[in-house]
């Protein structure tokens, strides 16, 4: 792949993230679906102003979440110092943003803390805890919102990413499933920002770097999932998550959204069959389906996740990283770009970053 071709989706994949935290910001939670209809329409096509009494009021069309503002943070670190330095950031959200909360869930910049964070700002602010020791239970995908940002800038260092990321993921969430599923995300997001396709094949390549040492993940099955000979030693354990099923997951979905017997319509239903909760596990799945099914059609895909209802936001989030990491931001609708606030400073750090990546080679 060229560098340009790199970069713009590198680029794509930062802003496709952007573009989905912000379409979540007027309709986000809801899951009476005849609610958000008569409040949004039948059909939600762009940014909308939050609805008074609702999630994020009193913040208008364009803007970002919380989510989108803790990620602009991590973006920032990364381009002034040219890589993850954990230090810079957590200084960050000393500075930035813990003093703008007060543990309470309608507060802070977006108008809405989530539990993972509300848990950090308790240890960290009440608590006085170092970092390394404010990490919490909570299930969701709230890690992988801002890891994308390290999965772009270690597209092309599998092992780089995976610890970049797992660092990152346990200053707020220690679930060893729920890190496992974050790390796998951003393996994902790697290959799709080098140019390999959402499809039935991706996860053996993933598992291809598993069996490299590449990606921290314990596997005892052999080449196509084939079970281990008789004699063969269980591979080592220390420092892997339990199992490989994270990468698995990916060309399930994309199975799922190829396969011309197995139809979900219209497709924003993929809330519904998989789940509309915050948790990761019904997070996942979605967003893997829509950016298989769309991913030549960023407008569809990010659309079709914002209009599922529910958590829609985080939806829409992971889906416009995917699908914008296939695209490149040169194929995402200007429309989408105009529209938010900030934009030239947020497409300036997105294409910082992306320029950070090499395209010639793995980060030394």
């Amino acid at each position: 792949m060229s560098e340009s071709t790199l970069q713009d989706r590198a680029a794509g994949a930062i802003m496709g993230a952007i573009v989905g935290d912000a379409l979540g910001l007027g309709p986000h939670w809801y899951y009476d679906l005849e609610e958000m209809h008569r409040d949004y329409g039948t059909w939600i096509t762009g940014y909308t102003d939050p609805r008074p009494g609702r999630y994020h009021a009193g913040l208008k069309a364009g803007q970002l979440s919380q989510a989108g503002f803790i990620l602009k943070l991590l973006l920032f670190s990364l381009v002034e110092r040219g890589g993850y330095d954990e230090a810079d950031f957590c200084r960050r959200l000393d500075e930035e943003l813990l003093p703008l909360l007060d543990g309470t869930p309608v507060s802070g910049p977006g108008g809405y803390t989530s539990q993972s964070i509300r848990e950090l700002w308790r240890q960290r602010v009440q608590q006085k805890l170092p970092w390394g020791k404010t990490g919490g239970d909570a299930d969701t995908t709230e890690a992988i919102e801002r890891t994308l940002a390290l999965a772009v800038r270690y597209a092309r260092s599998p092992a780089q990413l995976a610890a970049a990321i797992t660092g990152n993921t346990v200053l707020t969430q220690t679930d060893a499933a729920v890190v496992s599923m974050t790390v796998a995300f951003g393996a994902v997001l790697g290959l799709l920002v080098q140019g390999h396709a959402l499809n039935s094949h991706l996860s053996g390549k993933l598992m291809r770097l598993v069996n490299k040492g590449e990606l921290p993940f314990h596997h005892i099955t052999s080449e196509n999932l084939q079970p281990p000979r008789p004699g063969d030693p269980d591979p080592p354990k220390a420092g892997r998550f339990a199992s490989p099923d994270a990468l698995l997951t990916p060309s399930y979905m994309a199975e799922a959204a190829a396969d011309p017997e197995i139809r979900i319509e219209p497709a924003w239903k993929v809330s519904i069959v998989y789940g509309m909760p915050c948790a990761i596990y019904h997070q996942l799945p979605a967003a893997y389906y829509l950016a298989a099914r769309f991913r030549d059609d960023f407008e569809s895909a990010v659309l079709h996740a914002v209009n599922g209802g529910g958590q829609n936001q985080s939806r829409a989030i992971l889906t416009g990283a995917l699908v914008g990491a296939q695209v490149g931001l040169s194929r995402i609708p200007q429309r989408f770009i105009d529209g938010l606030e900030e934009s030239a400073t947020l497409c300036r750090l997105a294409t910082s970053l992306a320029g950070q990546i090499k395209a010639g080679g793995r980060e030394g």
